[in-house]
């Protein structure tokens, strides 16, 4: 039916719909009509009389028209008979509305539009692309239809199948996912993750989790299959849809592992699938219920990957170790059903005997080493090597490195065997008397660095200590870093050793002979030497002696014989008015170089034991002054030969005394300067002032005096 057909029809019945009680009074009355007929021809020639000159007068109405009255009068129905045919009437047509479906009846199918009767005025016209999923539609058939509008600028029902389809579609899923029914779709195709499914004539999402209980390795094969599945999921916002066919048989299947289980013993050994594999472990299907190989329950030996072993769908047996009835569960093992290596082992294998392994794992405290499959030893990095600077094992292993090693001890309960490698070679610390004895001089490298010291390696597991102390003769250190680096080599002398706790004790300035007991002679007290100050803090100054040496003089020592006082830099002479030996300090003064203190005054007066021994050391003084002044630290053999110069003066001196008597003679003068000081401050109190500064505030003391 084409457009032009329906539009008149279409006004017909509109008309009819407007004049409905009219046509009911003029139906029961068709030669009425007739009659009237005649006399509007009889009239009509009185229409044509001649108009009168002067306007006619329009009637006013007396009120507001009564319309219901004028049509009571000319209907030819009752109230009562006009509401009863308006009942029958609306009766005979479907009251619709938009957005609704409703059933419709197919009317006619043509190539391009089929034909709706709805029950309405008008029927609707859809096209046939909606009914391509029905190619057996013919007419009469009942199909939901969705109204759209009721007409639209033509006056045309707007409707639409497959819209309608859609509403009944997510009516049915919704319901579906409600009650938990089974519904029935196809999968279209497939899709990343999983497949695409028609149910309802919507797109529904079955992830690949979804499809079976066993892992799907191509999902290709489901496609165009017809399948059941259940709603899991639904997304009103985004109009999405999850369905699964596993849940459909996941009932079935727990109530197979519930009967699995029961007949489960530990112990039991089954035959399996192995279903999935993993990094961790391989999991085997049991017939219906799985269970996990662990990879530490595939082999006694070390498994890097269970791919190693077994692969998918191989069928192995395992042995049952656990279960757990609530949470499903089974632990599974195949090493289980082979003998232990440990009890194979022969019982000559002690302790002292050496065996041969392959490194298997390495770790930072040490190596493991496979003696036999499934039997290992841990090679501890203390084992490695006699060194004591304990290091990692992979600077000295690898992994597949095939050694020979001592067996150090061995449980066999509890299946532990520790490995030694260093028991290969010599302990060095056997004859460490012999090799290295005490006051021996030895060349080693500096290893490392303490608060206290360094150490130093004489050979690969002999390292011995070097106090800080024991470094230098002359400088005082405050760490071992200013001294030397790691890695230097440096002489040493064996002082001490203990080979039960494999320590040795040893020392640099050894090397060379003491040098501050030569210095006790060459500066001696009341002995003049050309000095630079270096320093000057508060109320001392460091002066730079000869041979390296450094020494202290108060502020007011430094002042010149013309005025003024020494800066750093100046070059001076300077008297030793202390030396100490012991505390390695020595003080001096240029202020007594040309002012004379009373020490030196009384000095001539005091009687003294060795009486000429003055002159022979001032004579000796100025000896040793005038030789060394370009002499350095380096040059011992020169002080050595001044301190015998010395020794021989003396003796030729005072033959009766002894040469080591001479240095504490020549002490004398300070302790009588000291005595003096003190009784000076009795009589004169002062400010007290370091112990440096005695010997000089002493002369100032007894002329204030």
């Amino acid at each position: 039916m084409n457009d032009a057909t329906q539009q008149p029809e279409e006004g017909h019945l509109e008309n009819q719909e407007a004049k409905a009680p009219e046509a009911a009074e003029a139906a029961p009355a068709p030669e009425a009509a007739l009659e009237v007929e005649p006399e509007v021809k009889a009239e009509a020639p009185a229409a044509e009389e001649p108009a009168p000159s002067e306007p006619r007068e329009l009637a006013q109405p007396a009120g507001d028209f009564d319309w219901d009255a004028f049509e009571s009068e000319q209907d030819d129905y009752s109230a009562e008979e006009r509401k009863r045919l308006e009942d029958l009437y609306e009766e005979s047509l479907t009251l619709i509305k938009e957005k609704e479906v409703v059933e419709g009846t197919v009317i006619s199918i043509g190539k391009k539009e089929i034909v709706v009767n709805i029950g309405y005025k008008s029927e609707g016209v859809i096209g046939a692309s909606e009914f391509r999923y029905n190619p057996e539609l013919k007419a009469g058939d009942k199909v939901p239809v969705f109204i759209e509008k009721q007409e639209d600028a033509n006056g045309q029902l707007v409707v639409s199948h497959k819209t309608a389809r859609i509403y009944d579609a997510w009516d049915k899923v919704n319901k579906a996912k409600e009650e938990d029914m089974i519904i029935q779709g196809s999968v279209k195709c497939r899709t990343k993750g999983g497949l695409i499914v028609d149910v309802f004539g919507l797109e529904a999402f079955l992830p690949g989790s979804q499809v079976d209980v066993k892992p799907i390795r191509d999902f290709d094969e489901y496609v165009g299959k017809q399948m059941e599945f259940k709603v899991v999921k639904i997304n009103q916002e985004f109009k999405n849809v999850v369905v699964s066919h596993k849940a459909l048989i996941e009932a079935e299947l727990e109530e197979q592992k519930r009967l699995i289980i029961q007949g489960l013993e530990v112990g039991q050994v089954l035959e399996g699938t192995v279903k999935n594999i993993t990094s961790y472990g391989v999991f085997v299907d049991l017939g219906g219920v799985d269970g996990l190989v662990h990879i530490t329950d595939m082999s006694y030996g070390r498994v890097g990957h269970p791919e190693e072993m077994v692969e998918v769908d191989q069928k192995i047996n395992v042995v049952i170790l656990n279960f757990d009835d609530d949470k499903k569960r089974i632990a599974l093992g195949m090493k289980q059903l082979t003998p232990h290596p440990w009890d194979a082992l022969g019982e000559d294998l002690v302790e002292g005997t050496k065996v041969k392994g392959r490194v298997v794992v390495m770790a930072d405290y040490g190596a493991f080493v496979e003696i036999a499959p499934g039997v290992e030893g841990l090679l501890h990095v203390s084992e490695i090597s006699w060194s004591q600077h304990l290091r990692s094992a992979q600077d000295f292993l690898k992994v597949n490195d095939e050694i020979e090693c001592v067996l150090l001890g061995i449980d066999r309960e509890e299946r532990k065997m520790s490995l030694g490698l260093k028991q290969l070679t010599k302990d060095p610390w056997e004859d460490i008397e012999a090799r290295y004895p005490v006051e021996s001089k030895q060349k080693g490298k500096v290893r490392n660095f303490t608060n206290f010291g360094l150490f130093v390696e004489l050979e690969e597991g002999i390292d011995g200590l070097v106090h800080i102390s024991d470094l230098s003769w002359s400088k005082k250190i405050k760490h071992p870093s200013e001294f030397c680096n790691v890695g230097d080599e440096i002489e040493v002398v064996v002082l001490e050793l203990d080979k039960d706790n494999r320590r040795m004790s040893l020392g640099h300035k050894q090397i060379e002979e003491n040098p501050w007991e030569v210095f006790e002679s060459v500066f001696a007290v009341g002995s003049k030497h050309q000095a630079t100050v270096v320093k000057v803090e508060g109320g001392h100054a460091t002066i730079a002696l000869p041979y390296g040496l450094e020494g202290t003089c108060h502020s007011k020592h430094l002042n010149k014989q013309e005025g003024g006082a020494l800066g750093v830099d100046d070059q001076a002479d300077f008297v030793v008015l202390e030396f100490n030996r012991n505390a390695k300090r020595i003080t001096v003064s240029h202020l007594r170089t040309y002012e004379e203190g009373p020490v030196k005054s009384d000095l001539p007066k005091k009687p003294r034991s060795n009486s000429g021994g003055g002159g022979g050391s001032s004579r000796m003084m100025h000896e040793v002054n005038a030789s060394v002044e370009k002499s350095t630290f380096g040059d011992l053999s020169v002080l050595t030969a001044l301190k015998e110069q010395m020794d021989g003066g003396a003796q030729e001196e005072a033959a009766a005394e002894e040469p080591k008597k001479a240095a504490p003679k020549k002490k004398a003068a300070p302790k009588k300067a000291a005595a003096k000081k003190e009784k000076a401050a009795k009589e004169e109190p002062k400010a007290e002032e370091p112990k440096a500064d005695d010997a000089a505030d002493a002369p100032e003391a007894d002329e204030k005096a």
